[in-house]
C-alpha cells in the first residue's frame, strides 16, 4: 500500500510539472496601445510611420521575410507582437559588418536570432559539400545571401553592435547544435553552438512557449542569466545546483545484463501494452521486418527513485569524451534521443571544458487552442514589399498551402523533424484550417481555386496519438511506427477524411491536392482514408518515400519494409482504377545511407528495373547535425542499441567516389552512368548484369555520343555530355523501355 502511494505521489508530481501555462494567458506588453502592423518593420521609416521611438525585440533570420506563418520568424514575430511587444525584423543582413545590425536601433529586450527555416549549411551545399547555385528563401534565389553557420555570424555581429542586449538564439540551426555534435562540412565534432556563439540562452524546436515566457520575463527586469527553469531552453552553468541528482548517462544504457531495480516512472504495462514496455537486459525484441526494435533498460541508482524526476539531471559524456571516442559519441546521442519525451524527460548536462551545457525537459507541445491562436494571428501572407514582387521559390512554394500540424513519431534516422519537432502530434481545429483557406481564397493574389496542400511534416499524422495518455507520457520508445505500428497508436484517420471533404467544398476552392510526404505503413491502416486520398487529393502523381528495398538498410533508417510500400501500392491502383483515373506513385530513395553496401544498391536498382522505375532526381544521404544516422555515419556504431566497442558496426559510404556509385545504382539508366556501373559490377563479381537482355541492369555496349574518359587511376569517370536533341529512346542501340510517365520524379 506504501509503494502504491509513494508511485500516485511521484506521478502527480510529474503531471503538475507537466502544466503549463496557456501562449495566450499572459497580460499584453504595454506597448500593445500601438496595435497590429501591417507588416512587421524591417526600417526606421516603417518604425516611425508606426510611432514606434525603438523595438522591444529584435528578430535577425537568414531568410527573406515573408509574413506567413510557414516561416518562422514570421510565425515567432507575430506571436510576440501579439503579446503587446514591438518587433522590428532584420532580415538576411550583410554580415562583413555590424552596421547592418543597427539599422534598427538598439532593442530593449533582446536580438533574437535564427538560421531561417533551414541550416545554414544544408542550405547553402549539396551532399558532396558543393556551394548550390540557389537559395529557395531569397529573392529571385540569389545565391551567398547568407554566411556558412549563420547562427554563428550574425550573433558575433549582434554582439558587436550592442555589446549589453542580450542574445537569444533558436531556429532549426541551433537546436540541433545544442549539444556536441558531429559537422559534416567540416568533418569534426564542434562544441554546442551556445558555447560557440556566446549567445545568453538557446530555445530549442518549436518555442512558442519559451518565446513567450522569457520575453515577459526579461520585460519585468529579470536578467536572462536567472531565467534557468523555462522548458525548452538550454544555457551555461559552471557547476550542477545542489538540489539535483546527478544519474550518468551509462547507468541507463551500460552493456551486459543488469539486475531490475523499482522504477517509479515506469508504467505497470496491462494485456496488449508490452509494445511500449522494456527490456531489463537491453536486448531489443524481433519486430515485424525481422529487426530489432528499439528499447532501452533504465538501471537508475536506487537514491534515484527518491528523487521528483525534475530534480534529476542525465550525466552525459563531456565535449572532450565524444571528440576523441565515436563510441561515446554514438552512446550520448542515443541517450539523447531517449530522453526526448515532454512527459518523462529528465534534463541534461554535458561538460565543455570548465563550463556545463544545460538542457532542460524538452517543451510542453502546444492544445489545439494554442495552435489556433498562433496560426489565426493576423499575418499578411505576402513577402515584405520591399522585395519588390521578387520571386521567391520557397514562398511560391507553399503560397497556397495549409499547415495543419506539426510533430512527427516515425523517428527516421536521417531525419531531424523529430529532433526539433518532437514524436507528440500538435494539430489545428477544423475550423481554424478552414479559415486560413477561406483567407488564401479572398486575400492572396494569384489563386486559382487550388489548395496546393493540406499537411505538415507528414501528410496523415493529422490527430493521431496514443490511446492512452499516460502511456503516452512514460513511453521512451524512439518511434511508434517502426518496426511495426504500435498496438497502442490511434490510426483512425477519420478526422483526417472529414477535414478533406469540409475543405474541398467550401465555396471557390475547385482542388484540394495533397503535397506533404506520405507514411504509407499508416495509411493502409485506414483504406477509406487511401480511396478518399486517392480518388480526389491526388494529381496524377503522389509521391511516397519508401527509401530503400534492402531490409538490412531499412532497420538503420527505422523504416518499414517493402511489404507496406506494396500492399499501398495495390490500394492505390485500386482506388484509381474504380474512380478511372490514371496515377502514378513517384518513390523517393536514398543513396549512400549508413548501413547500405554496394550489393543492397546493386539489389534496389535491380528492384527499380524491375518495377519499371526511372528516376532524375536522387538524394544522397547528409548527415545533420543530432540525426541518429549522423552518429551512425561519424561512428561506424549503431545507437538504435546499445552502444559498446564491441556492438554492431555499420558500414558507411564515406569516400566521394562510393557515394556518386551508390547515387549511379540508382540512376542505372542513364548512360552517363554505365561505364562506372560496368566497372564497379566487375570488381564485385556480377558482370552476369552487364548485357543488353531484360536480366541484365547495364548494356555492355556505349553510346557512340558518349565516350568514356578513364582517369590514370581507374577510379573515376568523366563523360561528353549528349548532343542537343538526342534521343536515347530513339538510338537503335538502345534496349530499354521508355519511361512510364510519372516514374521518376
Amino acid at each position: 500500500m506504501r509503494n502504491s502511494q509513494a508511485l500516485l505521489v511521484t506521478r502527480v508530481e510529474i503531471y503538475t510539472s507537466l502544466i503549463a501555462k496557456p501562449v495566450n494567458s499572459y497580460r499584453p506588453y504595454w506597448a500593445k496601445r500601438f496595435g497590429t502592423a501591417p507588416m512587421l518593420p524591417m526600417s526606421r521609416a516603417e518604425m516611425d510611420a508606426l510611432g514606434w521611438d525603438s523595438c522591444d525585440i529584435i528578430l535577425v533570420s537568414g531568410d527573406a521575410y515573408i509574413d506567413h506563418p510557414s516561416f518562422g520568424v514570421a510565425l515567432i514575430g507575430r506571436l510576440l507582437e501579439a503579446q503587446g511587444f514591438r518587433v522590428g525584423i532584420i532580415a538576411q543582413p550583410d554580415w562583413q559588418s555590424a552596421a547592418a545590425f543597427k539599422v534598427l536601433g538598439k532593442p530593449n529586450l533582446y536580438f533574437g536570432v535564427t538560421a531561417g527555416n533551414m541550416d545554414s549549411m544544408v542550405n547553402r551545399y549539396t551532399a558532396d559539400r558543393k556551394i548550390r547555385s540557389d537559395d529557395a528563401y531569397t529573392p529571385n534565389a540569389e545565391a551567398n545571401k547568407r554566411p556558412d553557420r549563420a547562427v554563428l555570424v550574425y550573433s558575433q555581429r549582434c554582439k558587436e553592435a550592442y555589446s549589453d542586449v542580450p542574445l537569444v538564439i533558436g531556429s532549426i540551426e541551433a537546436s540541433l547544435r545544442r549539444i556536441a555534435h558531429y559537422d559534416y562540412w567540416s568533418d569534426k565534432v564542434r562544441r554546442s553552438i551556445l558555447i560557440d556563439s556566446k549567445a545568453d540562452i538557446l530555445l530549442y524546436g518549436n518555442a512558442e512557449r519559451a518565446i513567450v515566457e522569457l520575453s515577459h520575463r526579461i520585460a519585468r527586469g529579470e536578467a536572462v542569466h536567472d531565467i534557468q527553469d523555462i522548458r525548452g531552453t538550454a544555457f551555461i552553468r559552471k557547476q550542477v545546483p545542489e538540489e539535483f541528482l546527478e544519474v550518468p548517462s551509462t547507468r541507463l544504457d551500460r552493456p551486459g545484463v543488469i539486475d531490475k531495480h523499482e522504477d517509479p516512472y515506469a508504467m505497470k504495462m496491462g494485456k496488449g501494452d508490452a509494445s511500449c514496455a522494456t527490456d531489463d537486459k537491453g536486448s531489443e525484441a524481433s519486430g515485424a521486418n525481422g529487426a530489432a526494435a528499439p528499447t532501452i533498460s533504465l538501471p537508475l541508482p536506487l537514491k534515484a527513485s527518491k528523487v521528483p524526476r525534475d530534480r534529476q539531471v542525465i550525466r552525459m559524456p563531456s565535449y572532450e569524451e565524444v571528440v576523441s571516442d565515436p563510441v561515446m559519441y554514438a552512446h550520448a546521442s542515443r541517450v539523447l534521443h531517449l530522453e526526448a519525451n515532454p512527459g518523462n524527460a529528465r534534463a541534461l548536462v554535458q561538460r565543455h571544458g570548465n563550463r556545463e551545457v544545460w538542457l532542460n525537459a524538452p517543451p510542453i507541445p502546444l492544445t489545439t487552442k494554442e495552435m489556433d491562436y498562433v496560426y489565426d494571428l493576423p499575418y499578411a501572407r505576402k513577402p515584405h514589399p520591399s522585395y519588390n514582387g521578387a520571386n521567391i521559390p520557397a514562398w511560391e512554394m507553399i503560397r497556397f498551402s495549409v499547415n495543419i500540424m506539426r510533430g512527427c513519431f516515425g523517428g527516421c534516422t536521417f531525419c531531424s523533424i523529430t529532433e526539433h519537432e518532437g514524436r507528440i502530434i500538435q494539430s489545428r481545429s477544423e475550423d481554424s484550417i478552414l479559415r486560413e483557406i477561406e483567407e488564401i481564397r479572398d486575400k492572396v493574389d494569384g489563386f486559382t481555386g487550388v489548395i496546393s496542400d493540406l499537411g505538415g511534416p507528414t501528410a496523415n499524422m493529422y490527430r493521431l496519438s496514443c490511446k492512452s495518455e499516460e502511456i503516452e507520457k512514460n513511453c521512451r520508445k524512439l518511434s511508434c511506427v517502426y518496426p511495426g505500428v504500435c498496438e497502442n497508436l490511434n490510426t483512425d484517420h477519420s478526422s483526417l477524411i472529414q477535414l478533406y471533404r469540409k475543405a474541398r467544398n467550401l465555396r471557390g476552392v475547385k482542388k484540394i491536392l495533397i503535397g506533404s510526404g506520405l507514411r504509407y505503413d499508416l495509411a493502409v491502416k485506414s483504406p477509406d482514408y487511401v480511396k478518399e486520398l486517392v480518388q480526389h487529393h491526388v494529381g496524377g502523381y503522389l509521391k511516397i518515400a519508401p527509401e530503400h528495398s534492402e531490409e538490412n538498410v531499412l532497420s538503420k533508417m527505422m523504416k518499414p519494409g517493402m511489404g507496406a510500400y506494396d500492399e499501398f501500392k495495390r490500394m492505390f491502383e485500386k482506388f484509381s482504377a474504380e474512380a478511372g483515373k490514371k496515377q502514378y506513385l513517384i518513390p523517393y530513395f536514398i543513396a549512400a545511407h549508413p548501413g547500405t553496401t554496394d550489393e543492397d544498391m546493386i539489389n534496389l536498382a535491380l528492384w527499380l528495373k524491375r518495377n519499371d522505375f526511372r528516376l532524375d532526381q536522387v538524394q544522397t544521404f547528409t548527415p545533420t547535425p543530432m540525426a541518429m544516422a549522423t552518429a551512425m555515419y561519424h561512428s561506424g556504431k549503431n545507437p538504435l542499441r546499445k552502444v559498446t566497442p564491441d556492438s554492431e558496426n555499420v558500414p558507411v559510404a564515406k569516400t566521394g567516389t562510393i557515394r556518386k556509385l551508390q547515387k549511379a545504382f540508382i540512376r542505372y539508366h542513364d548512360p552517363q552512368n554505365w561505364p562506372m556501373l560496368r566497372e564497379a559490377l566487375k570488381k564485385m563479381g556480377r558482370a552476369d548484369l552487364i548485357g543488353n537482355g531484360k536480366k541484365h541492369l547495364v548494356p555492355a555496349y556505349q553510346p557512340a555520343v558518349l565516350q568514356q574518359i578513364v582517369q590514370s587511376d581507374g577510379s573515376r569517370f568523366q563523360t561528353k555530355p549528349m548532343p542537343k536533341g538526342f534521343n536515347q529512346t530513339k538510338n537503335p542501340a538502345y534496349k530499354h523501355k521508355a519511361r512510364k510517365p510519372g516514374a521518376g520524379r
